[in-house]
Formats: C-alpha cells, sequence, structure tokens
C-alpha cells in the first residue's frame, strides 16, 4: 500500500494524493449483496437537520456482516473491495456450505486467506473469536459492545484496540482514543487491525471531490452577519471571543460537556478518553 502524489498539471491536481492499493479488485460488487440507497442529505421532511451535507454520487449499500454468525464454518477470501459507504475496505467471503457475505477487511488480508468464527478460532487475523479467549496484549477490531449484537465499535480505516485484562465476566479493552472500557466476555471481536490505514492521509486536493462525497461548504461564523450566527458582525475581522464561544442556536460550544451525567454505560467505562490538545 502506497500514497500517489498527483502531479501539478491542473490546480485540482496540485497536492492531491489517493491511496494505490494492488490488492484491491476492480470487479463489480455482487450483486446479492447490493442495497437501495437514497438521499436523504441531512434533511428531516425537507428541514435541514444536518449541516453541510447534500449531493453527492450516486450510491448502493453494501450489506456488511458484521456479526458474522457462521460459526465453525470455514471462509475463503474471494476479493478484496473498495466500499464507498466506509473507508475500511470489505471482503467477499466465500463459505464452505456455498454461501457469499461481505465482512470488514483486516490489514494484511488477501484473496485466498482463510478465515473462521467460533468460539475457539484460532488467534490469527481476520478471524472471530470470543473476547475470553483472545490472549492478553492482543491487537482487535470489529468488537461487539453486547453479546449477539454483531461488531458496533472498531471498524473504521486503520483504527485497533487492544486487549488489557480478562476477569471471569468481563474484559478490559483499551480504545484508539485511550478510553479503557469493559465488554462482556462472551463479546466477539475480530483479530488485527482495520484495514487501510492510510486513508486519513490523503488530500482531496479540490472542493469538488468534497462535493462528490456529499460533504458541502462550511463557513465559519465570524464570516457571518449577526442575524446568521452569534459569531457574526463587527467591524473588520472578530475573533469568537475566549469567554462565551456558541453554536448556530446560542447553545455553548467547544469544550461544553454533551455527554449526559446518568448515561447507562457509564459504569462500564473505567478511564475516560485522553483529551487530545
Amino acid at each position: 500500500m502506497a500514497i500517489k502524489i498527483y502531479k501539478k498539471n491542473t490546480a485540482g491536481r496540485r497536492n492531491m494524493s489517493v491511496v494505490k492499493v494492488d490488492y484491491v479488485s476492480k470487479k463489480r460488487p455482487e450483486k446479492a449483496l447490493l442495497a437501495k440507497q437514497g438521499k436523504l442529505a441531512g434533511r428531516s421532511h425537507g428541514k435541514i437537520s444536518v449541516r453541510h451535507q447534500g449531493g453527492g454520487h450516486k450510491q448502493r449499500y453494501r450489506i456488511v456482516d458484521f456479526l458474522q454468525d457462521k460459526f465453525g464454518v470455514p471462509g475463503r477470501v474471494a476479493a478484496i473491495e473498495k466500499d464507498p459507504n466506509r473507508k475500511a475496505f470489505i471482503a467477499l467471503v466465500n463459505y464452505a456450505d456455498g454461501e457469499k457475505r461481505y465482512v470488514l477487511a483486516t490489514e494484511g488480508m488477501r484473496a485466498g486467506q482463510e478465515v473462521l468464527s467460533a468460539e475457539n478460532a484460532p488467534v490469527k487475523s481476520g478471524n472471530r473469536v470470543k473476547v475470553k479467549n483472545i490472549p492478553i496484549g492482543t491487537t482487535i477490531c470489529n468488537l461487539e459492545l453486547f453479546p449477539g449484537r454483531g461488531g458496533q465499535i472498531i471498524r473504521s480505516a486503520g483504527s485497533s484496540a487492544s486487549l488489557t485484562a480478562v476477569d471471569e465476566k468481563t474484559a478490559q479493552i483499551k480504545l484508539p482514543s485511550g478510553e479503557i472500557r469493559l465488554v462482556s466476555n462472551e463479546c466477539y471481536a475480530t483479530i488485527g487491525q482495520a484495514s487501510n490505514f492510510e486513508s486519513n492521509s490523503i488530500n482531496l486536493g479540490k472542493a469538488g471531490k468534497s462535493r462528490w462525497l456529499n460533504i458541502r461548504p462550511t463557513v465559519r461564523g465570524s464570516a457571518m452577519n449577526p442575524v446568521d450566527h452569534p459569531h457574526g458582525g463587527g467591524e473588520g475581522r472578530q475573533g469568537i471571543g475566549l469567554k462565551h464561544p456558541k453554536t448556530p442556536w446560542g447553545k455553548p460550544a467547544l469544550g461544553k460537556k454533551t455527554r449526559k451525567k446518568k448515561k447507562y454505560s457509564n459504569q462500564f467505562i473505567i478511564k475516560r478518553r485522553v483529551k487530545r490538545k
């Protein structure tokens, strides 16, 4: 895997870069594993509910099996594919009973590799194993928060967590943010790191590429008029102020804690995430 930086032939190509991988298949996606995907564009009943969304290239959803509940049935990776709905790659797996499924690809996974989902599967990259049977210090991804719900966290490109301790009923997981969290021993996790770890190093190069990705422009509040934003107005260029930064709706921003004090999952968090400067 390598990052290709384009020549400065045009303004849009200047500093533009992409991840070039030779093992990603260029074949069409598996038709039976596709679903329609409409465009909501960040709107509810026609009104904007999430800003800066809209447009974007037409996409079809790949039905990814995050649960991987074909326990004890070996599968062979047929192809590694790109998924327009996520940054990590996905793998098309052909199981021994003839079924095909998409699963989240781990770093180093290649076509022809055998994968297995079982309670006591070998601790090998790509295999899915119960947390209680994974050695301490192992790198994992696509982790369940509750048994039987399928992988819910550690699924983005290049992310991984490490298993730090295992008790009678629970295990301690150190997440990429630095948070240490408890999960049940009965939860399943995939061995290895999520694929495409270089995705955060690419440069889109031009505004048009953001529009292809369903991202609309973002305008600074300090560049607006007073009627449009609490930071707007003033003579000349004005800062947002250090004491009272606000959201567009007048709520406190930049450092204001929004997590509920009595959130149910607080009991599972041993150490909060590291505050990044």
